[in-house]
């Protein structure tokens, strides 16, 4: 059913009202009574030409005028259509177009971060070389650092990865000798890199045999500690390496730190040139060369690090 005659928004320009006699638009037009007013589209008429064309313009504007002032209900009264507000809640029409939500903040580090890690409970920093990322989705929380990437585990399946740096403050014993500390906890590090998993199934198939193939004192973030270095092999995967290394921390009590490098064997496993790159770049936190680390003095007598991916000279 056609509306009344009446002034209605014009379909043609939304600030003017324009005269619908019933059955089409006139040429009567004036400035609109009321900011928003929402149009009203009239039936299409039998004529042609311009009546036609205003009526398929009016119907194309319903829909966007509807969206920003809500719902026209048109029915019979006393006087004409009777039309609803927009409900609350629905915002007004604005001049410029809203502003874009911010992004959720990011845990990963912008492209102006060093490259380095921190370990704020034990206050040091690691670096972050080539082919290394913070841990992601990774169940252990003191790991502090892993190779890129992720294979299936050869033996009982599950993910694995390449490479892990972990830290640990020692809290178990009063023991506080690095050379002691670091010969107890190889055996516990190349068990849960290499044996069983905390669930108890053999990613690797379990551990046929280690040796030692490097140990001795070394100085890290200027203080004195010790490593101890393992080859191990399993029986599924070509094994790896597990290098245990334990110095005093430099906050607090003085607690010692043990740092646990785990590296697979074989092509795919990082170099072990890197075990020797990230002691030599442990800093202090906000201290960016304290001296004293390996490679910025002399290294203790018979002290002899390997390099490459072959396994390291002995000391």
């Amino acid at each position: 059913m056609s509306p009344p005659p009446g002034w209605y928004s014009d379909p043609s320009a939304p600030y003017q009202e324009r005269w619908w006699d019933g059955s089409a638009w006139t040429e009567h037009a004036r400035a609109a009574t009321a900011y928003g007013q929402p149009v009203v589209p009239p039936p299409v008429p039998g004529g042609g030409g311009r009546s036609r064309a205003i009526a398929l313009t009016a119907a194309a504007a319903v829909l966007v005028t509807a969206i920003v002032t809500g719902a026209v209900v048109l029915g019979e009264g006393d006087g004409g259509p009777a039309v609803r507000t927009p409900d609350v809640g629905v915002p007004a029409p604005s001049a410029s177009p809203p502003s874009p939500a911010p992004s959720a903040p990011s845990s990963e580090p912008s492209a102006d971060d060093p490259a380095v890690v921190e370990d704020q409970l034990n206050g040091i920093t690691f670096p972050l070389l080539d082919h290394w990322v913070r841990p992601r989705d990774v169940a252990e929380d003191d790991v502090v650092m892993t190779t890129e990437g992720t294979y299936e585990c050869p033996g009982d399946g599950g993910v694995c990865r390449h490479g892990l740096v972990v830290s640990r403050t020692v809290t178990a014993t009063a023991e506080r000798s690095p050379k002691t500390l670091a010969e107890r906890d190889i055996a516990d590090a190349a068990d849960d890199a290499y044996d069983r998993d905390p669930v108890g199934a053999e990613p690797f198939g379990g551990i046929e045999s280690h040796r030692v193939v490097g140990s001795g004192a070394v100085a890290v973030a200027g203080r004195a500690g010790y490593y101890v270095r393992w080859r191990v092999r399993t029986a599924e995967g070509p094994g790896g390496y597990v290098q245990s290394l334990v110095f005093p921390s430099t906050v607090g009590t003085e607690s010692p730190i043990v740092v646990r490098y785990v590296f697979d064997a074989g092509e795919d496993g990082p170099p072990l040139a890197d075990m020797d790159r990230i002691t030599k770049g442990i800093r202090p936190v906000g201290d960016p060369d304290p001296g004293g680390g390996v490679g910025s003095g002399p290294l203790p007598q018979g002290l002899s690090f390997g390099s490459g991916r072959g396994e390291p000279a002995a000391p």
